[in-house]
């Protein structure tokens, strides 16, 4: 058993602002070794997301302690039985939907996710089933099965995507949600024509990472939509082609032929749906709340021969996708880099809450090496 410093959530719903209400202590932990297919990884950066302020704010219900974190990088430790496939010393991207590689989902390929994966998410388990987290003798939930808010983590053979040693971790990182929800969703759920005409919606990190990808792809015209206009001053540096806020851009009449929702909020889609052309697709990859509903004319559907879908993790296949990801970023058309808004110590994480949920950041990347050295209970 390893200790390790991790950030846990220690109750969902407290209320905000969470630098006063402290829901996420720091603290030391107990980390067991690999388990079978399961490998053992230090993290050296891991970058926050909305998918965790949902898991703090309660809108996504988790059972509680559980170790935060799913957007994480690092180097393989060691390995369990029947991993021959990575070794010490290698630099991986953590994934947050593992893939058994033997139910009808996983059999059927890319765009489908994993059932068993799925279930062992909603659990707070690893896909063995096992939990590896402890602290003083109670076991804790694993979140989004990688739990990378900590100094180290054990996850499944199937949540670490091997990476070249050049690719830095914090770029890493954001491969492994961001990138791959929002790149994933322009490259696998859309899959554009050179002609095509596309339009993006929500422009946090998953919905900047659509923009870059839409543009390295060779795009003509790439419209960034949202209500800051920093963010729509940064999507203009990133490639996008013309920027608007969601009401202007319905006023305006255009409409494009693939249209990304990236923010979560029902609003969001709404606005996506009606910048949709006739034949166009609509692809939602935003996370609601559950009790958010949008309303929509089947007739629009039928009569406009209008497609939606939804893209869950980018309809991606890691192992296929994140080195397509590395390539672009080597050859400069995805600076993944100029996502990061600040470099942070675990020990903030309850500001770094804060600061996306009130739109103040794109990706905070927590810098996990050297180790963060003072645990707070």
């Amino acid at each position: 058993m390893t200790a390790i410093v991790g950030a846990v959530l220690e109750r969902a719903g407290a209320p905000a602002p969470y630098a006063r209400s402290t829901p996420i202590t720091v603290s030391t932990l107990e980390l067991d070794p690999p388990g079978p297919d399961e490998v053992l990884v230090r993290v050296v950066a891991a970058s926050v997301c909305h998918s965790d302020l949902s898991t703090v704010d309660g809108s996504r219900p988790r059972r509680t302690p559980l170790v935060l974190g799913h957007e994480s990088a690092g180097v393989v430790v060691s390995v369990g039985d029947r991993v021959d496939d990575l070794a010490e010393g290698d630099h991986v991207v953590l994934v947050f939907l593992p893939r058994c590689g033997e139910c009808e989902a996983c059999l059927a390929g890319a765009g489908h996710p994993c059932a068993p994966g799925t279930a062992a998410n909603g659990d707070g388990r690893l896909l063995s089933g096992e939990r590896r987290l402890h602290r003083d003798g109670q076991t804790l939930d694993h979140h989004l099965g990688v739990s990378g808010f900590a100094t180290h983590a054990v996850v499944h053979r199937s949540s670490a995507v091997r990476i070249d040693d050049d690719v830095p971790f914090e770029v890493a990182a954001m491969l492994g949600c961001a990138v791959l929800t929002g790149g994933g969703a322009i490259v696998n759920a859309a899959a554009p024509e050179p002609t095509h005409s596309i339009a993006v919606v929500g422009l946090g990190g998953v919905g900047m990472a659509a923009v870059m990808t839409a543009r390295a792809l060779g795009a003509p015209r790439v419209l960034a939509v949202d209500t800051a206009p920093d963010k729509l001053a940064l999507a203009l540096e990133l490639g996008a082609t013309e920027v608007s806020t969601p009401d202007a851009a319905v006023r305006a009449g255009e409409r494009f032929d693939i249209v990304i929702e990236a923010a979560g909020r029902a609003r969001a889609f709404d606005t996506a749906f009606a910048l949709t052309a006739p034949a166009g697709h609509t692809i939602t990859v935003g996370l609601p709340d559950p009790s958010e509903r949008s309303s929509i004319s089947p007739l629009i559907l039928t009569a406009e021969a209008r497609r939606i879908t939804g893209s869950y993790l980018g309809s991606a296949l890691p192992s296929r996708d994140i080195p397509f990801f590395v390539g672009l970023w080597r050859r400069g058309l995805l600076p993944v880099e100029r996502l990061i808004s600040s470099r942070i110590p675990l020990t903030r994480i309850n500001e770094a809450m804060d600061s996306l949920r009130e739109g103040r950041a794109l990706r905070q990347v927590i810098v996990l090496d050297p180790p963060t050295s003072a645990p707070v209970a």
